[in-house]
């Protein structure tokens, strides 16, 4: 699908802000000297995202859609490799609305519990994400339920927007934002928001780069889908509608392999006792692993978003 992204701006995002504030959290900020993660950063700012609601940034857009949309007696549906899905059962749980999500088969125990716990209808299809979202498509045509896409879609944007707007208000002298890549929906709302002022820049797994083929391209094109940040950065295609504001409002996206993300999940624990899925770890793996190379003095804020996994006592992550 393509639409138009000339209503995705400060003035749209804010007002998205003002109706979904009242549902979601303002996460916080902490600052962490560079040298305890040993990395040589001045002014680094982690944006606790992972404490939002349903544990991740979607739902911010999963609200907007359910606010700013009129939803039908149908309800709604999603597809989600988890966290978009726990985000929409969460918002429609809150807002009183039927909702149905369809997940691939490998969709992590903790997301699936976590769906469930929120009354949603939940139906395991497929063996990736575009599978699952293909049955979603399906259940919308037959039913009339309102589709609520992860990333593609003006509403959800809108929502993801209201990150760098809390970012804005929350650090001064904001050099540059890193945030984790798989739809393009964070990156897309967050770049929408800055719009030059701050460098934004996507962190991508190597196993699942959707932005970096399609800039590549020209456009959007099929991609890779897999690692171990699959279950959450692993759509096939970046949002049709994210694509231009990446372009022109995004620096080029920096690509990690598996074995930093899982670094980088490593050392939040050790070193912050943060406990984030391997999406959640990707954008500061970049900094962690040396693929993004911050000059001197540049501040740096990295969203970190993504809670549902399996933390044990012993330190050992299960993903």
């Amino acid at each position: 699908m393509t639409h138009s992204t000339s209503t995705i701006d400060r003035t749209a995002i804010a007002g998205a802000y003002d109706v979904i504030a009242p549902h979601i959290r303002a996460t916080p900020v902490v600052e962490v000297r560079g040298a305890d993660l040993g990395i040589d950063v001045d002014g680094l700012v982690l944006k606790l995202e992972f404490m939002q609601y349903a544990g991740s940034f979607k739902a911010r857009g999963a609200f907007a859609n359910l606010l700013l949309r009129d939803v039908p007696d149908a309800g709604v549906v999603a597809a989600s490799g988890g966290n978009h899905g726990a985000a929409v059962a969460y918002a429609s749980q809150r807002m009183g609305v039927t909702a149905k999500i369809f997940v691939p088969a490998f969709s992590s125990p903790a997301k699936i519990q976590r769906i469930k716990q929120y009354g949603a209808d939940l139906v395991a299809s497929g063996d990736d994400i575009a599978e699952a979202f293909a049955a979603s498509i399906e259940w919308a045509a037959t039913t009339g339920a309102m589709p609520i896409h992860p990333f593609d879609q003006r509403e959800t944007m809108l929502g993801t927007g209201t990150v760098g707007l809390e970012l804005a208000d929350q650090v001064d002298g904001l050099d540059t934002v890193l945030v984790a890549v798989g739809g393009g929906g964070l990156l897309g709302g967050v770049a929408s928001w800055f719009a030059g002022a701050v460098k934004v820049v996507g962190v991508e797994p190597e196993a699942a780069p959707t932005l970096t083929s399609a800039l590549a391209a020209g456009h959007p094109v099929e991609a890779a889908a897999g690692g171990v940040a699959a279950d959450s950065l692993g759509p096939r295609f970046v949002g049709e509608l994210v694509y231009p504001v990446a372009e022109r409002w995004a620096s080029h996206p920096v690509l990690v392999p598996d074995e930093a993300i899982i670094a980088a999940q490593r050392a939040l624990w050790e070193t912050l006792r943060i406990a984030v899925e391997p999406g959640g770890a990707t954008a500061i793996a970049a900094l962690l692993s040396g693929r993004y190379v911050p000059g001197r003095g540049e501040r740096i804020a990295v969203v970190l978003s993504g809670a549902n996994t399996d933390h044990l006592p012993t330190g050992r992550l299960t993903v």
